[in-house]
């Protein structure tokens, strides 16, 4: 389904840097006023994430900023800010990304380590101002935003593992634990399945008529990452209209294969432009490599293996 632009990646490490020597990955990726804006997990000599920022005319050549934009600051987010999804939404561009520190972050809500499902917000994609974390003190990660209000809210897909969950907002800051819902979860009723062990989300959703089109991505005893497709009802998101049982994506280049963790394809971004598809991944968390496909091909794969 998905096709790979190149055999190679579109962004590598930039071993001048100190903060971007060995990995550049997990990229989110926004089309707005006429560029293509990136935002991509790095890590450096000292191995801890940061975020960088680069932009694009043509989505395929990329100028970054010498300097990260968003990077830890204290103890709840020490050991890296990782994993960037990004909306442009009521004027902004809205971040979620994980937070990964030594230290638990104020009262804990559940049972966890360091790790918070972070949000920040920036008008110019640059300067970012942490809001608050989805959950504190559980290991939830994978969050996303939806791209516009559900009922006049907020709304974000997260990982209570093992499921998908789906929580609401009215200010980004709150979210009620009432009402949370889980949405799926792991095939583990089918052991051979490529998605049996574990799942999450992978960029932002994407409206259609038929449905939210989630590309999602999980993996089995195999541990290979794979991507595959969700249909949820454009109203109430807690209703899954099909998942197909087959992938639609795997590693099959050099760098995906072997990589600084091996057998990863891992994607942050699937922007949708003149109707096609452009799934952004990290290819075994070193490089950042590009796939797409035409909207109306996955909508078609999608109703007709349900």
């Amino acid at each position: 389904m998905l096709q790979r632009i190149s055999s190679q990646p579109i962004l590598l490490p930039d071993p001048t840097s100190d903060w971007e020597t060995y990995n550049v990955f997990n990229p989110a990726v926004v089309y707005h006023n006429g560029l293509w804006h990136m935002w991509y997990r790095a890590q450096g000599l000292d191995w801890i994430s940061r975020i960088g920022y680069a932009v694009s005319a043509d989505g395929l050549q990329w100028n970054r900023l010498r300097r990260p934009v968003l990077q830890p600051i204290d103890g709840s987010d020490s050991r890296g800010v990782e994993d960037p999804r990004v909306v442009w939404l009521d004027g902004r561009f809205l971040m979620t990304y994980t937070a990964y520190g030594r230290e638990p972050s104020g009262r804990p809500t559940h049972a966890g380590g360091g790790i918070l499902p972070m949000i920040a917000s920036s008008e110019n994609g640059i300067t970012w101002q942490r809001l608050a974390p989805l959950v504190r003190g559980e290991d939830n990660k994978d969050h996303v935003l939806f791209p516009r209000k559900i009922n006049g809210r907020y709304a974000a897909l997260h990982r209570r593992w093992p499921n998908v969950w789906i929580a609401y907002s009215d200010n980004l800051v709150h979210w009620p634990e009432e009402e949370m819902r889980p949405i799926y979860g792991p095939r583990r009723e089918e052991p051979d399945a490529w998605d049996s062990k574990s799942v999450g989300s992978n960029g932002v959703p994407i409206e259609t008529d038929a449905g939210w089109l989630l590309i999602n991505h999980g993996y089995n005893d195999d541990h290979v990452y794979k991507f595959g497709l969700v249909l949820l009802d454009l109203n109430d998101p807690t209703r899954v209209l099909a998942r197909p049982k087959t992938a639609v994506f795997w590693p099959q280049e050099l760098w995906e294969l072997r990589g600084d963790v091996p057998n990863v394809v891992f994607s942050c971004a699937n922007p949708v432009v003149s109707g096609v598809v452009y799934v952004y991944y990290g290819g075994g968390d070193h490089a950042i490599g590009l796939a797409t496909c035409p909207l109306h091909d996955l909508l078609a794969f999608v109703s007709s293996n349900p």
